[in-house]
């Protein structure tokens, strides 16, 4: 029996099927390719969009006399907020509403977008809670914590010895 009686009468001899073996640096480049793609598009969305989801930029900073929280919460008013304050946190919530409409000869666009949030902070327990207060102006929300006396009183400066 020869190799010829092995292949079935239908294919010629240029016609007989090869089976092509895929490089498999080419299903690695891609996947590479595609871990860039997916992380560097998260980069390119909006500093507070993260998968669809708002989620606000929050700076909290200790002073001398205080703690400030500042909150970036672009397109928003004071009446889409809430800010709560409980004995070790102080949470932030809202609801984001966004709808653009773009009409001009031959071409119309719309879209709306919604959603709630909220963030939760821990806070130091040198806070007098019934001095804090509260701003916003032009989309950032600032929270003056100021410190408890007996803090401020109990600072004392410590030596080095060399």
């Amino acid at each position: 029996m020869s190799i010829r009686d092995l292949i079935p009468s239908r294919f010629t001899r240029k016609e007989v099927p090869v089976r092509r073996v895929e490089d498999p640096f080419r299903s690695f480049i891609s996947e590479v390719h595609d871990l860039f793609d997916r992380f560097f598009s998260d980069l390119a969305v909006e500093p507070t969009t993260l998968r669809g989801d708002f989620v606000p930029r929050v700076d909290f900073v200790e002073e001398d006399k205080e703690y400030l929280l500042k909150a970036e919460l672009p397109g928003l008013s004071e009446k889409d907020i809430d800010v709560t304050m409980d004995e070790d946190s102080i949470t932030i919530r809202g609801e984001k509403r966004e709808e653009k409409e773009e009409s001009r000869k031959g071409y119309y666009y719309a879209e709306r977008s919604f959603g709630s949030f909220h963030r939760v902070i821990p806070l130091p327990h040198d806070i007098d809670r019934d001095k804090v207060k509260a701003t916003f102006k032009n989309g950032l929300l600032t929270v003056h914590l100021p410190k408890s006396k007996e803090t401020l009183k109990d600072v004392k400066k410590i030596t080095i010895e060399t």
